[in-house]
């Protein structure tokens, strides 16, 4: 069979490309065409678009990238026609994603499957319209989504979380914290790990001032996860003066190796409490206490981070706009490095979420979804 996949962004590069990787294995014959990054085209097909050329993320930046942003559109339209898919697969990336499917619902025949929901139950919960009238079957990740959907007379499919399956895989093949540090030339001090983002934006608007905590621990090192498709000089040019410390490709190992870690709002927050790493949760937005108090009115949720939001209660710091500051950071960091009672609180809510989750395999189980339902 053709299938036809769209990823906007890191994270669903890995897990399309996981889920790319499952439907091969059940169909000999699987071709596939995308949108997305190096990890799908590791698995083959033909890419159309690379998500870096995607990753527009804010009002402001999505103005200033209307046209490149059409063009995109236009492009996956045209593709999806040429390629004639059995079916297109679209992965989180709602608003790009819920476009492509309006498009494929009203001018061609073909079945569309979502596989990881867009966060409809933060924000946006008018998506759910679009949803229930373009998308044919919905593949979750989180279990709570069973019950929002359900509110709204949607049946979702809930096939497991792909991040705790992806930790899970890791966790055997860890290195010990002398290698690590050996392999990345680092300083032998106690390592915070800094989880700034995968867009440019985001992560300029959180490193600089994440870095800026560093100031008050000289006893620790401080080192920046880098994120894939974005350049060293990039993080270079955000930290000058040599303080760049920066790891590429082996966040896992960076993360589990580390006394604690600040952490950008994202899948990178689940990963962590897998990793079973004591965090922060910092998120940037722009308009400072005026952003707060919309917050209020626009999320519909308690919490910004999966962690909280799993655990459905306060496990981890949210630092969210004007909160956001290198002074609660300090003081949060202070907290989980000097109060052990504090730290094991955390770590104890972490094995809770980790249950929560079940072991199930996401791709595995999305993949032989996708393939009953299309026989």
């Amino acid at each position: 069979m053709k299938y036809f996949i769209i990823a906007g962004e890191a994270s669903g590069d890995l897990h399309a490309s996981n889920l790319m990787r499952e439907l091969k294995r059940r169909d000999n014959g699987a071709d596939f065409a995308f949108l997305g990054g190096d990890l799908m085209a590791k698995e083959g097909g033909r890419q159309i678009i690379h998500y870096r050329d995607m990753a527009f993320m804010g009002f402001i930046n999505v103005l200033l990238n209307l046209k490149t942003i059409r063009r995109n559109m236009s492009e996956c339209q045209k593709a999806i026609c040429q390629f004639c898919p059995d079916v297109v697969i679209l992965v989180d990336y709602p608003s790009f994603n819920l476009q492509v499917a309006k498009f494929v619902k009203r001018q061609l025949t073909i079945p569309v499957f979502y596989y990881i929901s867009p966060k409809i139950w933060a924000w946006k919960t008018f998506r759910i319209k679009a949803i229930k009238r373009y998308i044919d079957a919905m593949f979750t990740i989180l279990p709570f989504e069973t019950d929002f959907y359900a509110h709204y007379h949607y049946p979702v499919t809930y096939v497991g979380n792909p991040t705790k399956e992806s930790v899970t895989e890791f966790l055997p093949t860890k290195t010990k914290l002398s290698d690590f540090i050996a392999n990345n030339a680092l300083d032998d001090k106690p390592i915070v790990a800094l989880l700034a983002g995968s867009r440019r934006q985001e992560i300029r608007g959180c490193l600089p001032k994440m870095m800026e905590v560093s100031r008050y621990f000289p006893d620790l090192q401080f080192v920046v996860a880098g994120a894939p498709g974005i350049e060293e000089d990039f993080y270079h040019q955000l930290l000058p003066n040599g303080q760049s410390k920066i790891v590429f490709g082996d966040t896992y190992n960076l993360v589990a190796n580390s006394c604690a870690a600040i952490v950008n709002s994202g899948t990178a927050t689940l990963e962590t409490a897998m990793l079973k790493t004591p965090q922060v949760v910092v998120y940037q937005v722009f308009g400072g206490i005026i952003t707060s108090l919309l917050k209020k009115m626009i999320i519909k949720t308690d919490y910004i981070s999966l962690v909280n939001l799993i655990a459905e209660k306060e496990v981890v710091q949210e630092l969210v706009a004007h909160k956001f500051t290198v002074r609660n950071m300090t003081n949060e960091l202070s907290n989980i490095l000097q109060n052990p009672a504090y730290c094991q609180k955390m770590l104890e809510a972490y094995d809770e979420i980790d249950h929560r989750l079940l072991p199930l395999k996401a791709a595995e189980n999305a993949a032989a979804e996708i393939i009953n339902r299309l026989s």
